[in-house]
């Protein structure tokens, strides 16, 4: 039988963890803590496993059957949902890595021993303020020409653009796109810019 919203809603800890299904291998799971977990249990290849879908309330009823549908669909096409969710973690995980603001940083670190203290604080304050709010997080493969060139368009308005020039450059030996020229503004200088 199919759980209702306020069945959901209503559910309440007890002594010991219980589970209360909506059919088709998605349940909720209700902890002693108060805790509610919505999971799915599925088979592939003649073994059982178990998908976690996410946290009630923040899962509502209604999206956990929609990742149930969508976790059906991967079964039917022969995958395995559970090994496509850990895929994407690791994929999200490997774009922070390679997120624009650690491989700035990274590259400020090892380039900063030959300049100024003064110029390499300086670059760092630009760096901060002007680009990693819009861009930093962002995988470095991921940032669009468009995205980099509005980013400095924002900086040339500022009157600070030909300070991050330099950092903008080493952007393109982490991309798997060759550096790319953007068209002069204007006022904005040609710049290479990473794909």
């Amino acid at each position: 039988m199919k759980l209702t919203a306020r069945q959901v809603d209503t559910s309440r800890p007890k002594d010991k963890p219980y589970k209360l299904s909506d059919g088709g291998g998605l349940y909720l799971l209700v902890n002693p803590n108060g805790s509610r977990y919505w999971r799915l249990k599925y088979r592939i290849a003649g073994k059982e496993k178990l998908l976690a879908l996410g946290v009630y309330p923040d899962i509502t009823l209604a999206v956990a059957r929609q990742k149930r549908a969508d976790a059906k669909k991967v079964l039917a096409a022969g995958g395995d949902p559970g090994q496509e969710k850990q895929e994407e973690k690791q994929a999200k995980e490997q774009a922070v890595a390679n997120s624009f603001e650690r491989l700035a940083m990274e590259w400020h670190t090892h380039k900063s021993t030959s300049w100024s203290e003064g110029y390499a604080e300086h670059l760092l304050m630009y760096l901060k303020k002007d680009i990693f709010p819009f861009i930093g997080q962002k995988a470095i493969t991921d940032i669009s020409q468009v995205e980099m060139l509005n980013v400095l368009r924002k900086m040339e308005q500022r009157g600070v653009l030909d300070k991050l020039k330099k950092p903008v450059r080493p952007a393109g030996r982490y991309s798997p796109m060759p550096l790319l020229p953007v068209e002069r503004s204007t006022t904005l200088y040609p710049i290479w810019l990473a794909r």
